[in-house]
């Protein structure tokens, strides 16, 4: 089951068995890796698509060392020429390229079998929220009049309807009369409750808040 299915001359029959598992794992995986997450099409469509790309690659090289340097020369270039995403694209690029990698050598029962494994885990610590904080993260800016001490102004609102809060960043505005202070708050609700932003007007003098939400890619990196 888990021996190569390729001989040392690749056969049509091979060819076509290879790339068809590696698109059918390919496709299998980005729905893995879409599930309960925020994805665009044009990324599912890549995780679907990679495995077999690679997997012609791998075929191509083939233990051509030179050919094999080319094509590292040539993922350097794309890899410049790309936008990092959050670390839940990065992992399932990385599973797709792992899997076009056992379908291009031949491996389709490695490839099979990897992917039921890695996608068991990934579907369980999505559904158990393995990893995730506690509440809806948002992104909250609150403009403040010169003369107010921001330290502290508004800790006791938060303990009262977020698990955490940080500020993040101070910014002055309107020719310095105002102050834009920027937080990074934990809900413990999962929509923004009215009597919060309430408070919160009372306490700035019914100045601007605003309250939204923080990107996947961002909260990688709070």
């Amino acid at each position: 089951m888990f021996n190569c299915v390729i001989s040392s001359s690749i056969t049509l029959v091979e060819f076509v068995m290879c790339i068809l598992a590696a698109l059918v794992l390919g496709v299998l995986n980005s729905l893995v890796f879409s599930f309960r997450g925020r994805s665009s099409g044009n990324w599912t469509r890549t995780l679907a698509m990679l495995p077999a790309i690679v997997c012609l690659i791998i075929m191509l090289v083939n233990g051509n060392i030179g050919a094999g340097l080319g094509v590292a020369g040539a993922f350097s270039l794309v890899r410049f020429r790309s936008i990092a995403g959050n670390s839940r694209e990065i992992l399932g690029i990385f599973a797709s390229t792992a899997l076009g990698l056992a379908c291009g050598m031949g491996f389709l029962g490695i490839a099979a079998l990897f992917f039921l494994l890695i996608a068991l885990a990934q579907l369980l610590l999505t559904v158990t929220n393995y990893g995730e904080a506690k509440g809806s993260c948002r992104r909250l800016r609150i403009t403040i009049p010169e003369n107010m001490e921001y330290d502290g102004l508004f800790d006791d609102i938060f303990e009262q309807y977020a698990t955490s809060h940080e500020l993040v960043r101070v910014k002055t505005t309107n020719m310095g009369t105002l102050y834009e202070l920027t937080y990074i708050i934990y809900l413990k609700s999962a929509d923004v409750p009215k009597a919060f932003l309430d408070e919160l007007r009372c306490r700035n003098g019914n100045l601007n808040i605003i309250c939204g939400r923080v990107n996947e890619s961002e909260k990688d990196t709070l």
